[in-house]
């Protein structure tokens, strides 16, 4: 259960109260607290990640677009990629105060997941996807513009290089190419992806991160080296 002083926290900080408390409820369960208790009637917030998570995309998108209008194609993607990566969501969940209302299970909790990046960055997603059901667009954009644009603005995110947009710009210069990236191993403590590349079905790299996202841009850096 998500705590009063939370609910509270969320009213006075961000003007924001949820007509369907149960959706809040469900964005910080996770599987293992929803398996251990049953009775309970919590579902996990796996679907409403599934969700926030496209919400996010073009919250943050048709943020860029609009007030970055000198950027093109590429540096509006590239930007944005480094805004909806596991390091900043999950910077976010912890400063918004949600790390606190996970409900986990009694593993998970004795295994540090409060702490793990990955679930951190599900979480922010997951109360977006349950605030866009609950309020729609137009709540999430006001939530994103306290806690997410304002950085945005600050340039916070121009530095970060994204191998795979400047891998995907460099091979199709010429037309197009067949770029496909896979896991191929997945371990949860340590948290560690390994994915392999290939162009054009040709094995081309592999790359290790602590997420998919990660192990992918990894993967795009070790290529562009070669290639450059």
């Amino acid at each position: 259960m998500v705590s009063s002083k939370f609910i509270k926290q969320l009213d006075s900080r961000y003007g924001i109260k949820f007509n369907n408390e149960k959706l809040l409820e469900e964005a910080f369960t996770h599987s293992s607290y929803a398996n251990e208790h049953p009775r309970a009637g919590i579902r996990d917030y796996e679907k409403l990640e599934f969700l926030g998570d496209a919400v996010l995309e073009l919250a943050i998108s048709d943020y860029l677009y609009r007030h970055f209008t000198q950027l093109n194609e590429g540096e509006l993607t590239r930007m944005r990629s480094n805004i909806v990566d596991t390091d900043g969501f999950s910077k976010f969940a912890v400063e918004c105060g949600f790390q606190a209302e996970i409900n986990l299970g009694n593993g998970e909790e004795k295994s540090g997941a409060r702490e793990r990046k990955t679930l951190l960055e599900d979480v922010f997603e997951a109360f977006n996807g349950a605030l866009f059901l609950d309020q729609g667009m137009d709540k999430v954009e006001h939530f994103l513009g306290i806690t997410v644009y304002p950085l945005i603005d600050q340039g916070k995110f121009d530095s970060s290089r994204d191998y795979k947009t400047d891998l995907q710009e460099l091979l199709q210069q010429n037309g197009p190419v067949d770029i496909k990236y896979a896991v191929i191993s997945e371990s949860q403590l340590p948290s560690n992806f390994v994915v392999e590349l290939r162009i054009n079905n040709q094995l081309v790299s592999q790359g290790t991160g602590h997420n998919k996202k990660a192990a992918e841009q990894d993967a795009a850096k070790a290529a562009l080296a070669n290639f450059e």
